[in-house]
């Protein structure tokens, strides 16, 4: 036979039909609540996180591909130069190492134009290509910039989480201990405000690591063009300054 609280417990869940978390969450208290406080805004700026990458990225993807057609359309590099000045160029990284590729490329056109050895001009095209990996360094730490935040967060959260369950329970067992006895009604609510603490670690873990797997797949693309673009930039100053 079932006894009359849990039949009620599970006649009153089976009406309800669904979780009230805002009542469990509201229910928590001393370090769990604490862990719920941790977890929420883990999850508030998580998700601020992927909606500003996405951005970003997708911004840089698109001024990236605008760049890259009028770079191959253009045949003077003063154009492209402005082209790549332009504020509607802002987030593409294949605009900021031509930039930077010009503007080194312009301070060795501006040493004398005596005749100079095969050694020198070695070098002068190993400034420009410097130029070009600085800034394509600089862009890179720039597009990875809070992607360590989305890997931390997926790591991390579970353990968040499991600590706030575990230490729920173990304080509503010693609270069933102090009593000697307890019903499964008196059990169920302390417990289930324990494993709410694991839910919500899922919630900011499971998007945190799609989300960081999804963006460094994006990223990747975008290194392989950067470096593309780099070595068309050199083969390019090489035929005609060099």
């Amino acid at each position: 036979m079932i006894s009359p609280e849990i039949s009620h417990f599970l006649a009153s869940s089976t009406l309800m039909g669904e979780v009230d978390l805002v009542k469990l969450l509201g229910a928590s208290k001393g370090i769990v609540l604490g862990v719920v406080i941790v977890l929420l805004t883990l999850v508030a700026i998580c998700f601020f996180v992927i909606a500003y990458k996405m951005i970003h990225i997708s911004q840089a993807e698109s001024q990236s591909i605008k760049f890259l057609d009028r770079f191959w359309e253009s045949k003077r590099l003063d154009d492209i130069y402005r082209v790549a000045e332009d504020p509607a160029m802002k987030y593409s990284p294949l605009a900021a190492m031509f930039r930077a590729g010009y503007v080194e490329l312009s301070k060795l056109k501006k040493k004398d134009a005596t005749p100079e050895s095969l050694a020198g001009k070695m070098d002068d095209i190993e400034n420009v290509e410097r130029a070009l990996v600085r800034a394509r360094v600089s862009q890179m730490t720039k597009l990875e910039n809070l992607l360590p935040f989305l890997a931390t967060t997926g790591s991390a959260a579970p353990f968040i989480g499991l600590f706030g369950t575990v230490w729920g329970i173990m304080d509503a067992f010693l609270s069933i201990a102090e009593k000697g006895t307890a019903e499964l009604a008196e059990v169920s609510q302390p417990i289930a405000e324990a494993l709410v603490t694991t839910a919500l670690a899922l919630a900011s873990a499971v998007p945190a690591v799609v989300a960081f797997n999804y963006f460094n797949r994006r990223l990747k693309v975008l290194a392989a063009e950067m470096t593309t673009f780099g070595n068309d930039y050199l083969n390019i100053v090489r035929r005609h300054f060099f």
